[in-house]
């Protein structure tokens, strides 16, 4: 019987499919074939909702130049909880301690060896290696324990590399990185390279679900050959396929037409659900989508018409996955979103619009066992771009202040379970 599947019985031990977990959590639990299905119906373990309090910031408005950054790309965090962050504009890491204080900088704009261009996320090694992935130029710069110790990774790939998804490492020591093609039909597939511990390309693997065509309008460009090629864009707030990699090597997929989650593992699979409450789409919020979405289509085509399904009356619950170094689960939810003007506003522009809509970010947090700890809800400077690190009870981000400077904030969840 698989481990997680002993924990659950453990839980369970009246001989009955109910457990209470925590603090008035109402759980079921089923097995079926290698499948083990954990549904919150009601509760969490934390109880009350947790909110994220900052601990370190790291970025000055003004003063060394070492705590100045550009535009924050990427970062990541090391088990002595060093801060490793991708300065996009500048084109190097910085490595800050834990306390956000400065020690190093890795690379540098060039094209020579430890040099970066086009770098656009960093990832370690379990062994301490630093990763930057430079996806315009098919290569990762790999950066050892000494100031010459460096190497440079090449793979190759019959698909269009993207340098907007982040390189992923497991425990093992892969590296996983983003490849994408369009169909035939117009629909955008990313397959990952898989990479050895030595750089090694070993193979190329799609999450459960990628084929998933999700409700979309179409456009059709007649091109200078004469020929006429098809291209599809989602239906704002539709159901989307979303993954993420885990620690333990295998993919966490989900589709948010209903709250599922899906963990693989060594000997099966780990399915999460949760029961939720469908959040509404105001007339006005749908209507603004949709005309910026015609907005956009006939900059290409002038005489575009709306051709798909209409914008959803509600949310789907699921915005996106992640998984904490720890193997935690977070579910960024769709919430009630609320309108403010647009200070940018270019009304040239077809793709600027007057107001934005802003859903207030919210995660479900899980264990890696589908215990369903609670919800987090981060403070409004918290940016989900570049993708935070979640580690047990803390969680690095990019926070943005009112003049637009970036830091590098680690926060610590409290209340609840903090």
């Amino acid at each position: 019987m698989p481990a997680l599947a002993i924990a659950f019985v453990i839980a369970t031990a009246c001989g009955t499919d109910e457990s209470s977990t925590g603090a008035d959590a109402d759980v079921l639990v089923d097995t079926i074939g290698d499948t083990i299905v954990v549904r919150t119906l009601s509760g969490s373990v934390w109880g009350a909702e947790a909110a994220l309090v900052p601990e370190v910031s790291i970025g000055e408005l003004d003063g060394p130049e070492e705590y100045l950054f550009g535009r924050v790309g990427s970062i990541a965090v090391d088990d002595d909880r060093r801060v490793f962050v991708l300065d996009w504009q500048a084109q190097h890491v910085r490595v800050f301690d834990s306390t956000g204080a400065y020690v190093e900088t890795l690379g540098r704009r060039g094209e020579g060896p430890g040099e970066l261009g086009g770098a656009s996320s960093v990832a370690l090694l379990p062994d301490g290696r630093v990763l930057v992935h430079e996806g315009t130029k098919s290569r990762i710069q790999v950066y050892g324990h000494g100031p010459q110790d460096t190497e440079q990774w090449s793979y190759s790939s019959n698909t269009v590399l993207v340098s907007g998804p982040p390189v992923d490492v497991d425990r093992h020591g892969r590296t996983f990185v983003v490849a994408a093609h369009t169909t035939p039909a117009g629909h955008l597939v990313q397959p990952l390279i898989v990479m050895g511990p030595d750089g090694t390309q070993q193979d190329t693997v799609l999450p459960a679900g990628s084929d998933f065509e999700p409700p979309s309008v179409e456009l059709q460009l007649t091109m200078k050959d004469g020929t006429t090629q098809k291209f599809l864009s989602p239906v704002p707030l539709t159901a989307r396929h979303h993954w993420a990699l885990h620690p333990n090597g295998h993919f966490l997929t989900g589709f948010s037409s209903g709250y599922r989650v899906d963990l693989g593992l060594d000997n099966g699979l780990l399915r999460i659900e949760r029961a939720w409450e469908p959040v509404p789409i105001s007339d006005a919020e749908r209507r603004h989508h949709r005309e910026h979405l015609v907005r956009s289509m006939r900059v290409s085509q002038p005489d575009w018409s709306w051709n798909g399904p209409p914008i959803p009356e509600t949310k789907p619950p699921i915005r996106d996955l992640a998984a904490g170094r720890d193997g935690r689960i977070w579910v960024t939810l769709w919430t009630e979103s609320y309108s403010v003007g647009n200070e940018r506003h270019d009304p040239r522009n077809p793709n600027s619009n007057p107001v934005v809509w802003r859903s207030p970010l919210r995660y479900d947090v899980f264990e890696s066992d589908g215990t369903y700890l609670g919800s987090v809800v981060p403070p409004e400077e918290f940016s989900r771009t570049p993708r935070p690190v979640f580690d047990s009870e803390h969680v690095w981000a990019v926070a943005r202040g009112e003049l637009g400077v970036e830091r590098v904030v680690r926060y610590r969840i409290v209340g609840g379970g903090g």
